[in-house]
């Protein structure tokens, strides 16, 4: 007899109607060697009866069983499909769910060049009920590339995320041998069995490829195990396979393991649960808290370390069951950016709330004054807006009560309130929204609360099915500040509010209502639905209609309608047209494109650039591109581009120059009329180009990729010969290529230095007023460089210094501005307002540098154009070893080259300081000679030479 490769387990339970798919998705497989065992769990239906239609239709390939009684789960079935299987290898299959064509195939191919015990591939979640059944990988970065573990060990990752069992192919001997089996009577198997075969295989290999598709139906009526989080056993059953696995574990010496699992727990299993609280009952929140307390305890502390500071801080609030403070902060989970606490401020430092603060442990914990909730700009938080009262009079009319959180009472009580409540289609086919006054709006301590009625049957007119969806949000103008909130369904019950007659403009007969509902992350919407009988009936109609042959023509067109509709806006066409449609047209004289960092700032050298050729008079037609919402600090005057919308592309493919000092789009090619003029961004100590290791790696088709973006540039500014032996070489540009003209951005920095030494006089400018600075005291700027990690990924940037010492050590001296690179930020403590000013808001550095009496950085190229100044600098290289060695390299020593003192430590730094003047004197000699290698093209006049050159005289 023939021993198939694969035996496929496929489990079923009352799903008669999806049954044959899953099975044929077996039987399509491009592996013949497959045969289908399907083993029914007792169903009601007609289940069974199907699998032996199937069985009969396809002998010797598909075999049916059926277990005596119903096992409430899926590791009987599973279990009882390993017995019956009679393949190498067994793989298990959902009757929901299908096989990717080529899985059985590509998983076997693994395992025998390996010899491996498990495979496991990657598996995709298809939302069926969303509107273009979107799809998500399963922890893509598991499967990135193909790789072969001799123990579980090597990747803890694959035990701690992938836990499931379906999107893998085990050696049947090997599952047989190790006594391998689901647990049964209890949810979540899929986690414990995983983990014992993980820890079990004495090889394991993994797979880039798609090999399973996990169909999601998430407002089905019957919810899946997994997703029945309001019942308390669910929590019951996922507590003890936490407890089993982590016995298993330990058990195994594998400590590490056990750690990261800890820290998915707080990140991932912990979260889910806590989402739902707000609506459950006060007897489920005592027996959650029982449970997870319960566990809780025995996770390792260093985990904490490791997550966010709203997942530790709901772990903790859990621990002293604050329902009310852990609720919010839940609800700020789920909703990230969301402030839904009011705070408390004590000494100087913010916490989110106002109890547990006398325990030593909860002051570490909820302090959350980093986060800089009490010192950016009240419109750029998104303030939480609880819903506190839902009524309705049954005919299309609703009564709404909320209240907004009022974060350390910084909207004043003096502070003038106005508020308009607003519905919005979800999907903006056209902008459509509908608005309401808001009767009520008034302070009420640490929160304003607020009223309205809304007329949704005589005034809310969507257009029909097209915009089934509507968004609730309060827009609150407090005094001069705009604010947009969603309302959060909190803990009002909305299960018997009745639904809001409406008048669609299109399509009457299928939907006449508007059915309140909470999202997934808590908000309040509405949908739009069917009542009528004349509405529920074509709705019948049509979804019968739906489902016919004829149906099914007509959903093949609307689904490729759809696609082209989606792809339009995607980044792949837009790259497209760029290059088939506005590459074609004509070339428009005299219009030039300007971006500064990526569309992040209106500053540096093309901001320079710009005002000569304004102040010049050269006609010329300014388009500057920006990043992100509304462009804030841009030149009025110009025309406006948000970067990779429509009329940016267009912009580009029609300029006659494109100015920047960082790079376009890397997919955008240059057309042969147009001027490229690199500025770039700073002289080089790290390593840059084909010189850095992480463009080294790249494979080939990434470096000419990269290559041909660099090609695109017909001129690239230096300001030294430095530049043409670091960045020049790692860009491999040609000596033609470079403009010796210094930097358009320095030449207010060298018109500055000259008028003080003509004059002997220090001014300060505006900018001091602005800031608040005392004309009494010094003005040092502290300006690091960007951190990111060896990848490449941003790194949050934390003080290196105690800024609470400098300021009471110094404070009476010095006035600190801190400005991080433009991809970092900061947030300051309330204690040191007025010494130490976070000025990273600031486009353009060029005015912080004039201001600066003397500089703090590390390794940022802030340095080159500083020293233009001649004033002091000192050096904070507190990880020099690790930047210079173990992330990128760097061109030079710093510590041979500094023009000041060259520190590693808190304590080095504050003595430095202390001694500033001295270092005056000590490194002026230095600082002449860091000029003369780095900046000797900087006189004072690279704009007016761009301009001449390109404007003037012509190219």
């Amino acid at each position: 007899m023939h021993v198939p490769d694969v035996s496929v387990v496929v489990i079923v339970y009352n799903d008669a109607e999806r049954l044959p798919a899953a099975v044929q998705s077996v039987l399509d497989q491009t592996l013949h060697g497959v045969e289908v065992v399907i083993v029914d769990d007792c169903s009601k239906d007609g289940s069974y009866a199907a699998a032996q239609e199937l069985e009969a239709a396809y002998p010797g390939r598909v075999r049916a069983f059926q277990l005596p009684e119903n096992s409430g789960g899926c590791g009987a079935p599973r279990n009882h499909g390993i017995q019956q299987a009679t393949g190498t290898y067994v793989m298990f299959l959902d009757s929901d769910d299908v096989l990717e064509r080529n899985a059985c195939r590509n998983m076997l191919d693994a395992a025998e060049r390996t010899g491996s015990d498990l495979v496991s591939g990657m598996c995709v979640r298809v939302h069926l009920d969303s509107r273009s059944t979107k799809t998500t990988e399963w922890y893509p970065w598991i499967y990135s590339r193909t790789r072969t573990l001799e123990s579980i060990t090597e990747y803890p990752d694959l035990l701690v995320y992938d836990t499931l069992s379906t999107n893998k192919c085990y050696r049947r001997a090997f599952l047989l041998e190790q006594g391998l089996e689901f647990p049964v009577g209890i949810h979540y198997e899929d986690l414990l069995f995983s983990a014992q075969a993980y820890v079990a295989a004495s090889r394991i290999t993994l797979i880039p490829n798609h090999v399973y598709f996990w169909n999601v139906i998430e407002k089905a009526s019957a919810k899946s195990i997994s997703n029945r989080r309001h019942e308390i056993e669910n929590f019951v059953h996922r507590m003890e396979i936490h407890r089993r696995v982590d016995d298993l574990l330990a058990a195994k010496g594998h400590s590490e393991i056990k750690s990261a699992k800890d820290r998915k727990f707080l990140k991932h299993d912990l979260v889910l649960h806590l989402r739902d609280l707000p609506l459950l009952s006060d007897d489920y929140r005592r027996e959650f808290a029982r449970l997870a307390n319960g566990y809780l305890a025995g996770i390792d502390p260093a985990a904490y370390e490791h997550v966010t500071s709203l997942q530790a801080i709901c772990a903790y609030l859990l621990g002293k069951e604050d329902w009310d403070n852990l609720l919010s902060a839940a609800d700020a989970m789920t909703n990230n950016g969301r402030l839904t606490s009011p705070l408390a401020e004590r000494d100087g430092r913010v916490y989110w709330c106002d109890r547990h603060i006398d325990d030593a442990e909860g002051r570490r914990i909820l302090d959350v004054t980093d986060q800089g909730f009490d010192s950016v700009p009240l419109t750029s938080l998104t303030l939480g807006n609880r819903l506190t009262a839902y009524e309705d009079d049954g005919r299309g009319t609703v009564t709404l009560s909320g209240s907004v959180v009022n974060p350390l009472g910084r909207i004043r009580p003096e502070t003038e309130l106005k508020a308009t409540l607003e519905f919005r289609a979800r999907r903006q086919i056209g902008v459509r929204s509908f608005s309401f006054p808001v009767a009520t709006v008034r302070h009420a301590g640490d929160t304003i609360v607020w009223k309205a009625t809304a007329d949704v049957a005589g005034t809310v007119r969507p257009l029909g099915i097209i915009d089934a969806v509507w968004d609730v949000r309060l827009k609150l103008k407090a005094g001069g500040d705009q604010l947009t909130t969603r309302v959060s369904v909190g803990g009002v019950d909305l299960d018997k509010a009745a639904r809001l007659r409406v008048r669609p403009r299109l399509t009457r007969l299928v939907s006449d209502r508007f059915e309140p509902e909470m999202t997934k992350k808590g908000n309040l919407s509405y949908v739009l639905t069917a009542e009528g009988p004349a509405a529920v009936r074509t709705q019948t109609l049509l979804n019968g209609a739906m489902h016919g042959k004829t149906a099914g023509v007509v959903k093949r067109g609307l689904r490729k309608a759809l696609r082209a509709r989606r792809n339009l806006g995607s980044g792949e066409q837009k790259v497209k047209v760029y290059h088939e449609v506005f590459s074609k047209l004509p070339i428009k004289k005299g219009t030039v494109v300007f971006e500064s960092h990526m569309g992040k700032q209106y500053s540096d050298s093309p901001k320079a650039i710009y005002e000569e050729l304004v102040r010049s008079g050269v006609p010329f037609e300014a388009i500057w591109s920006y990043a992100g919402g509304k462009p804030v600090g841009f030149p009025k005057e110009a025309t406006l581009v948000r970067r990779w919308s429509w009329p940016y592309l267009r912009a580009l493919a029609q300029a006659e120059y494109w100015i920047d000092n960082q790079g376009f789009p890397l997919a955008l090619a240059k057309r042969p009329g147009t001027t490229y003029i690199q500025t770039w961004h700073g002289s080089a100590l790290k390593r840059m180009g084909f010189h850095e290791p992480r463009t080294k790696a790249q494979d080939r088709p990434g470096q000419i990729r990269f290559q041909t973006a660099v090609d695109r540039f017909d001129h690239f500014l230096i300001r030294s010969e430095h530049d043409a032996r670091t960045l020049a070489k790692g860009f491999r540009l040609r000596d033609e290529v470079l403009l010796r003209t210094g930097y358009p951005r320095n030449d207010a920095l060298v018109a500055a230095h000259r008028s003080e030494a003509n004059s002997g006089e220090r001014v300060r400018g505006p900018l001091a007023g602005e800031l608040g600075i005392d004309p009494e005291k010094k003005v040092l700027l502290y300006a690091p460089t960007f951190r990111a990690n060896a990848d490449g990924a941003v790194e949050r940037f934390q003080f290196p210094f105690d800024v609470e010492e400098f300021a009471d050590r110094l404070g009476d001296r010095f006035t600190l501005l801190v400005r991080t690179h433009y991809l970092n930020s900061v947030s300051l403590p309330p204690s040191v307002a007025g010494r130490i000013i976070d000025v990273s808001r600031h486009h353009d550095i060029t005015p912080l540098l004039e201001l600066a009496d003397g500089l703090i950085t590390d390794y940022s190229s802030v340095m080159f154009d500083y020293a233009v100044l001649d004033r002091p600098m000192l050096f904070f290289a507190y990880d020099y070893e690790k930047y210079a060695n173990d992330i990128r390299g760097t061109y030079f020593d710093l510590k041979e080259k500094a023009p000041g003192p060259v520190v590693a430590t808190a304590d080095e730094l504050l003595q430095a300081l202390s001694a500033f003047e001295e270092a005056d004197a000590k490194y002026a000699e230095a600082r002449q000679r860091f000029l003369a290698e780095f900046g000797e093209y900087d006189r004072g006049d690279a704009a007016r030479r761009i301009v001449d050159k390109f404007f003037r005289s012509g190219k």
